[in-house]
């Protein structure tokens, strides 16, 4: 595409980061796709999923693939629309309609931030390719890097679900179940983490952006830990632990450890797809009953699912020797090796993060699992464990779960590995993970592992050996106010809704009420009509049928052609005809009105 101001191609670039995302996109969308051959087997309208899941994978595989931001844009577009069409699969619900459109309108946001993000590109490079971008990234001025890589974190926020736009990523549970696996696992949350580790060239020039990312992935961390806590939602449970997680690779891109994101970005693919995919089989087995409170006692009808959950779940808590252990724990190491303070924040957050991880983790595998049946008898006696075709992606997923951390960490982070060196750009002034890695006290880098074991061992307690306790505290006046405040989501919706939703629709209501139907109608078409309409009625007003008031009309004409074509003669004056003209007019008026009148 060529104009006067950029020139722009259409191509497609194939390095180790495109290949290193496509390795969960194209994995995780296979599995996905299996899996929902039986899910969606019995709906009329399975041939419209199956063509919204495949045009989903194909604008998630433009968006990591394409060689400069423009195409990159094509695909962040693409997978917003599809996710759209993916969660309002089933339109005849308004709650599926509600959470749509909520979700479209939050990406919105970060849509206009990544647009203007890329006008600013434009207007100071010229260029949206990744090569002449990031080879004049260190000749650009610092505050002009600062305000691009916010605007960019501001996109990222939106598609990651980051604190403060995060609010789409639990309604979008309406959609149906390998929606969630595929939204939350490998394609759109993960589109603005690839985001920031794309433009990395650029944004480690920018230390105030990189500090911010940090902060954002700290908070968001452990804002969506704690609000997991106390979850009901089977699925929101999970989509909690999404969000925690993307706070986690948010904070490692933050402290510059692009090649430690990528890992755990990867990881986190396999076991949340794996989540997901044992849940919507619990769903299928229970009637869509989503509410923990009203399950339990399915280990014994469910139990390859209950082995499937377990492992994801496993993975998830960074357990020692499972997959996600090998690079969620290097994030917290290397966010306390920098010896700064956002990096301590960091690093105390996401400990705490993960202790609340391990612990909504077996409060959901108790409640759902292990606690007395709940249900209602029918449920029970037409649960089943899952057919082979839904059983196979599980079993690969949890195979993955398991063993790639260990098979795939000297490739991504391995001491002296340069697999991403080329296109993962790490400023030098920043710390190595050599120096994280050796220059730790032992108990900083077991904190983490002992802090998941602490957060497991007390859901198990209160859940199987002390359950009076949260009987009594939920029975109490702060108990049931801490249980409002984390299952209300810190309130955060509330908040959105009545003090910024509702107030922006009273002041567009009353700038419409004051300027549109009020002084541009006024002085535009209706002001007009309202003028000519009152003219033409004083006009018509001079038609009064008297030969007298005829009469006086004439002389008044007669009168004012003698003055035009006279007074420059008679007075010696210069005076332009149509003053005269007007003036003869104005007296014809003051004339008639006075006729009127009398």
């Amino acid at each position: 595409m060529n104009s006067e101001i950029m020139d722009v191609s259409w191509g497609f670039l194939f390095d180790n980061l495109t290949v290193s995302m496509l390795l969960p996109v194209l994995i995780v969308s296979a599995l996905v796709h299996v899996f929902s051959i039986d899910y969606i087997s019995a709906d009329p309208h399975s041939q419209r999923f199956f063509s919204y899941l495949s045009m989903f994978t194909f604008f998630m595989l433009i968006l990591v693939t394409g060689e400069n931001y423009l195409i990159m844009f094509v695909g962040w577009e693409g997978i917003g629309i599809s996710s759209y069409l993916l969660i309002n699969f089933w339109f005849t619900r308004i709650q599926a309609n509600k959470s749509a459109i909520k979700a479209l309108v939050v990406n919105r946001v970060g849509d206009m931030f990544l647009s203007v993000a890329f006008f600013a590109l434009l207007f100071t490079l010229g260029n949206f390719d990744y090569s002449t971008v990031f080879s004049m990234a260190p000749f650009i001025n610092e505050t002009v890097v600062v305000l691009i890589g916010l605007l960019l974190l501001l996109a990222a926020m939106g598609k990651s679900a980051q604190l403060g736009l995060h609010t789409w990523l639990p309604d979008a549970m309406e959609g149906p179940t390998p929606v969630s696996a595929l939204i939350h696992a490998a394609t759109l949350v993960t589109a603005g983490v690839y985001l920031l580790m794309r433009s990395s060239p650029l944004i480690e020039y920018g230390p105030t952006t990189l500090i911010v990312i940090t902060w954002v992935g700290a908070l968001t961390a452990f804002f969506a830990a704690s609000t997991g806590l106390l979850q009901n939602d089977l699925k929101r449970v999970i989509a909690y632990s999404t969000c925690s997680q993307m706070g986690y690779l948010f904070m490692a891109c933050g402290l510059s450890q692009y090649n430690v994101a990528l890992f755990h970005l990867v990881n986190h693919a396999f076991f949340k797809a794996l989540l997901f995919l044992a849940a919507g089989a619990v769903l299928h087995a229970t009637y869509d009953q989503q509410d923990q409170r009203r399950l339990g006692g399915l280990i014994g009808f469910l139990p390859f699912t209950y082995v499937a959950i377990l492992i994801g779940s496993l993975s998830l808590m960074a357990v020692p020797w499972i997959t996600g252990f090998y690079s969620k724990d290097l994030i917290l190491e290397v966010a306390y090796g920098q010896y700064q303070f956002s990096g301590h924040v960091a690093y105390w957050l996401g400990t705490i993060s993960a202790c609340l991880t391990a612990f909504y983790s077996l409060r959901l595998i108790s409640l759902t699992f292990i606690t007395y049946p709940n249900a209602s008898k029918s449920v029970y006696l037409h649960t089943h464990d899952a057919p082979i075709i839904v059983m196979i992606p599980l079993v690969i997923l949890s195979l993955f779960a398991i063993f790639f951390g260990y098979i795939a960490k000297d490739l991504f982070v391995g001491m002296g590995s340069d697999f991403s060196s080329s296109v993962l750009f790490t400023h030098p002034s920043r710390i190595s993970l050599v120096e994280a890695e050796f220059g730790l006290p032992q108990i900083i880098k077991l904190l983490p592992a002992i802090g998941t074991f602490a957060g497991a061992g007390l859901a198990l307690y209160l859940y199987h050996v002390q359950q009076v306790f949260t009987i009594q505290l939920t029975d109490s006046g702060f108990g049931r106010s801490l249980y409002k405040f984390f299952n209300g989501k810190y309130y955060i919706d509330v908040v959105y809704n009545h003090y910024i939703m509702y107030k922006g629709l009273n002041v567009g209501y009353t700038i419409s009420k004051t300027l549109d139907r009020g002084i541009i109608e006024l002085l535009g078409p209706q002001g007009l009509s309202t003028s000519f309409t009152s003219s033409s009625k004083s006009i018509a007003k001079l038609d009064t049928g008297n030969l007298t008031d005829y009469a006086l009309y004439m002389g008044v004409g007669v009168i004012s052609v003698t003055t035009l074509l006279l007074a420059p003669v008679l007075f010696d004056i210069k005076v332009y005809g149509i003053e005269l003209l007007l003036l003869s007019v104005v007296a014809l008026v003051v004339v008639n009105t006075k006729t009127v009148k009398g």
